[in-house]
């Protein structure tokens, strides 16, 4: 889909942030966020200091411009057992090299939205998450207020598995957040108390139709058909076979 506010048809390329995209990531960050970040921000980006990006260019933008930058993404490592949202992951505690993926930033510049550029970056960074064999999850924060990032969020499946109370202050207001997670290679959510009865419960039910049907195939072994034979008119013992499938009890899966 090609923004109407666009003179020509776009051709997106992505690449990682450079240096020279310096200004115009600060810029950029100027024009959408309202919350304003250090000049370290910008500097630990744009040379690689413990953040991973990628930048959104217009290959066929006129003036000189095909490298400029017109949206980006910005994310870093973290240790599972030091983040915020431990209790919102199930993973082996005593291993100490699971890792997160958050994300920090990101962003389009409003002529070229609506052409898929921030679904494409935020999918470079959960295949960067992928590529890790030690991470479990990607997350984020969004303002409560920015009801297309939530729709966003949502319809690449992430899960909004909090809503945190006054976690931005902007101008001197406060502003709540939803936190967003994304799991990967196997992480999880933690089974809450209510999936936790009902796994227990569905087990009960399983057990019981069991022993159930156990009980029924024996007491048919007990009990002897006597037909009557057809051609002498008296009676034989048979043994009738029967077929009896038993109930298999399903593994319960946290989502």
């Amino acid at each position: 889909m090609v923004n109407p506010k666009l003179s020509h048809h776009p051709t997106i390329c992505y690449r990682p942030i450079q240096p020279s995209d310096l200004e115009v990531l600060e810029r950029i960050h100027g024009d959408l966020f309202p919350i304003r970040y250090e000049s370290e921000f910008f500097q630990n980006v744009v040379n690689g200091r413990e953040i991973v990006s990628w930048a959104a260019v217009d290959r066929s933008r006129p003036n000189g411009q095909t490298d400029e930058l017109i949206g980006f993404i910005t994310a870093r490592i973290v240790l599972a057992k030091e983040s915020e949202i431990t209790d919102l992951l199930r993973y082996d505690s005593s291993k100490s090299d699971q890792t997160l993926v958050y994300i920090l930033t990101v962003g389009v510049e409003e002529a070229y939205r609506n052409c898929g550029i921030a679904s494409a970056l935020i999918r470079k960074v959960i295949k960067y998450a992928l590529s890790i064999p030690t991470c479990r999850a990607v997350y984020l924060h969004v303002i409560s207020y920015n009801d297309p990032a939530i729709h966003l969020y949502k319809k690449m499946s992430f899960k909004c598995v909090r809503r945190l109370q006054g976690f931005y202050l902007i101008n001197g207001q406060h502003y709540d957040s939803y936190l967003f997670v994304y799991y990967v290679n196997g992480g999880c959510s933690p089974c809450s108390p209510l999936e936790l009865v009902t796994a227990m419960v569905s087990s009960m039910k399983s057990l019981l139709k069991t022993v159930t049907t156990k009980l029924i195939k024996n007491e048919d072994r007990k009990v002897p058909k006597w037909p009557k034979c057809k051609e002498t008119n008296s009676l034989i013992l048979a043994t009738q076979n029967r077929r009896i499938s038993t109930a298999e009890c399903s593994a319960y899966e946290c989502v």
